[in-house]
């Protein structure tokens, strides 16, 4: 008797009671075919560091809907734009449920925020919130002169750099340059401070809240196998004391701050910030401090890195092809001119400049994979079972790039989109850098209008060419792993000013 209670022989059997349950569970669905699982792990193990271009491989073999196995969930990847339908529009409801790592369920407070929100009343709430609050075109206008302002610092700062003594026609690192403009846009939208002053000096505040994006990037990766094997989640227990320290020290600077808007609200009224509009509406949306410091910190994490990843791929295709950048600077010079800088207002009189950095998102989606979507019923996709609890996929890269429904889809060619009218925003499936749906990205014009601005100002001032020496086929145009895509080697360019130097200083405003 005491051997038949022995630990060994229980753990077998509960170990065999839930393989046969998922085999069970497997056999009475329909689903996608894939790469064959192994116990427990499933396809972790074989899945390739960047996973878009994996998955787009594993499309290639078994079809443009797969089944494939993080651990014990089942994940299903969609690659077509018909499927891409059915997913975001035609099964939204069904679908539109996110899925939460234990990390994003403590950051998110379990779904406090709007990222990591399921769908149900908070989602709609908050999503009304932005719709209609924080990223109105008044907003978005009144917040224009920020985005204006960082633009033509990292103009002046690129300026400085190529006229030093000895650097002329030498190559720099063009995220060295972008990456500023992103980190203070996103830091005055939100939290309405600018953390570096004019000489590149950061406070400290901007140097806590570096070291929390940091450390909060650090624990996002931090995944284990108990993350996709729930009964072996007891054999990976996250820090907790970490995470609780890592949350408290978030919420401490966040309150900081809007403590001190509150303050300056009482003195002199509510300005534009994201953090004002949020306080400002607390009341009316009965929001909680949680959802208000949820919503600032989404803000910051949707709108920092894919800025920059976006504007360093689109000139890594500029640099690859002077034809059209050449293109875009002859449209600049015919609207513009060379006696004054371009401003958002010029935008509509530019349509190829919104044709590159529409192709540039196609080709180049920060998201390649989209956020994942989790089903909350039993649904059919391209008709295939998909069990409840079952996490989607639409591989936004892989659609992008799709011979049946693009022409030449490898070939960086902004003409296609004057050909046809094709939305980025989520109406046309073919593309979708943004997502579509219920899910969609609430803040798209902001960053399509920040990605124009940063475009249009770095091919207007300056001309690009590679370093010495090098052939535009030895750009390394590789991706880093990760859920968002830097390029594995930062691009290397010489800019070269085009205007007179009167027109390369900051513009500094204060809003």
């Amino acid at each position: 008797m005491e051997d038949f209670l022995s630990p060994l022989p229980i753990s077998i059997a509960l170990l065999s009671i839930l393989l046969s349950f998922l085999l069970y569970r497997w056999l009475r669905f329909r689903l996608p075919p894939g790469p064959t699982p192994w116990p427990v792990v499933g396809n972790l193990y074989q899945i390739k560091p960047v996973r878009f271009r994996c998955f787009a491989e594993w499309a290639g073999a078994y079809g443009p809907i797969f089944s494939v196995w993080f651990g014990t969930t089942l994940n299903v990847v969609v690659s077509s734009s018909e499927l891409a339908r059915e997913v975001l529009k035609e099964k939204d409801q069904a679908l539109a449920d996110r899925p939460r790592n234990r990390a994003a369920a403590r950051f998110s407070r379990d779904g406090k925020d709007l990222i990591w929100a399921d769908y149900g009343p908070h989602y709609v709430k908050v999503r009304k919130v932005c719709n209609l609050e924080l990223f109105s075109p008044k907003r978005l206008e009144a917040l224009r002169p920020i985005r204006e302002d960082e633009v033509t610092a990292m103009v002046e700062s690129i300026f400085k750099h190529c006229t030093q003594p000895g650097k002329s026609g030498k190559s720099l690192v063009v995220r060295d340059h972008i990456s500023g403009v992103a980190f203070n846009n996103i830091t005055r939208l939100a939290f309405g401070k600018r953390f570096v002053n004019s000489e590149g000096v950061m406070d400290e505040q901007g140097m806590e809240f570096k070291a929390i994006v940091a450390n909060g990037l650090k624990f996002g990766a931090s995944l284990s196998l108990g993350e996709y094997v729930n009964w072996l989640k007891w054999m990976y227990p996250i820090d907790e004391e970490a995470f609780a320290k890592h949350g408290a020290r978030r919420d401490r600077l966040t309150k900081a701050i809007m403590d001190e808007h509150t303050r300056s609200r009482k003195e002199s009224g509510a300005r534009q910030h994201f953090v004002d509009a949020l306080l400002t509406l607390q009341e009316k949306y009965d929001l909680s401090e949680d959802t208000i410091i949820g919503l600032l910190w989404d803000m910051i994490t949707a709108g920092m890195d894919t800025t920059v990843i976006t504007v360093e791929w689109a000139m890594a295709e500029l640099v690859k092809n002077p034809r059209v950048q050449k293109k875009v600077q002859e449209e600049m010079d015919r609207v513009i001119g060379k006696d004054r800088i371009m401003t958002e207002a010029d935008f509509p009189n530019l349509p190829y400049l919104q044709c590159v950095v529409k192709e540039s998102l196609r080709l180049h989606p920060p998201t390649p994979l989209m956020l994942p979507h989790k089903a909350t019923a039993n649904v059919k996709l391209g008709g295939y079972d998909i069990p409840r609890g079952s996490i989607v996929h639409v591989n936004v890269w892989a659609i992008a790039r799709d011979p049946q429904v693009w022409k030449n889809p490898l070939e960086f060619r902004p003409e296609r989109f004057e050909e046809e009218d094709i939305d980025i925003k989520g109406h046309d499936y073919r593309v979708l850098p943004f997502g579509a749906g219920r899910r969609v990205c609430p803040g798209a014009q902001l960053g399509i209008n920040l990605v124009q601005s940063m475009l249009g100002h770095l091919l207007h001032h300056f001309d690009w060419d590679l370093p010495e020496g090098a052939k535009p086929e030895e750009i390394d145009m590789s991706e880093n792993p990760g859920m968002v895509t830097f390029m594995h080697t930062p691009l290397q360019a010489i800019a070269t000013p085009r205007l007179p130097s009167q027109l390369y200083h900051r513009v500094a405003v204060d809003v």
